[in-house]
């Protein structure tokens, strides 16, 4: 089964994430359905590097006609395929530009099940940290051409009904909870 088929959740109800590219990685990865690999997509700006693993939650479909995407955070980098059981701690609001106009295209912000911290939502991490993130978001979207927005932050449960809402039929095991 190919990763973009499965669910985006687990019998037990976690939220699945597969990593694109991991920590650390200097250019950017995408996973090709019809190769049923992953490919560098670009690399990225001088001196920036992902800081946390970045993928997609599978059996999902945003504005841009991708999977939803997200940023796992953790202490560590994984590798390109695996795949990661979280909770959502929120979203990052971003708007981009396109050919066509603005569309949105947040990402969401995760942290693996097995990750001790931190155990609320988005709010509780700290203001700098927050503009880390959005700043790694607005420079690698600037130098792609995106003219990325950063439109604001969302909590947990309303990351959970961002990713319901963009659900798409799966073949693979899903017992929505």
């Amino acid at each position: 089964m190919r990763l973009d088929q499965l669910a985006a959740f687990d019998a037990d109800g976690f939220l699945r994430t597969v990593v694109e590219s991991p920590r650390g990685a200097t250019v950017k990865l995408k996973f090709e359905p019809d190769l049923n690999a992953f490919r560098v997509k670009r690399a990225l700006p001088q001196g920036l590097a992902y800081p946390f693993d970045w993928g997609f939650i599978p059996g999902t479909q945003g504005a841009d006609g991708d999977p939803v995407d997200a940023m796992v955070l953790h202490s560590t980098g994984t590798y390109p395929g695996v795949i990661m059981n979280c909770r959502a701690l929120g979203i990052v609001e971003v708007t981009q530009k396109k050919p066509f106009g603005r569309i949105s295209n947040p990402r969401l912000i995760v942290v693996p099940i097995w990750y001790q911290a931190p155990e609320g939502e988005v709010s509780e991490l700290s203001g700098q940290f927050q503009q880390e993130i959005e700043s790694f978001f607005a420079i690698a979207g600037y130098f792609a051409g995106a003219e990325p927005r950063i439109e604001g932050w969302k909590s947990a449960p309303d990351a959970i009904a961002h990713i319901r809402s963009c659900a798409q039929p799966t073949t693979g095991e899903q017992d929505d909870p």
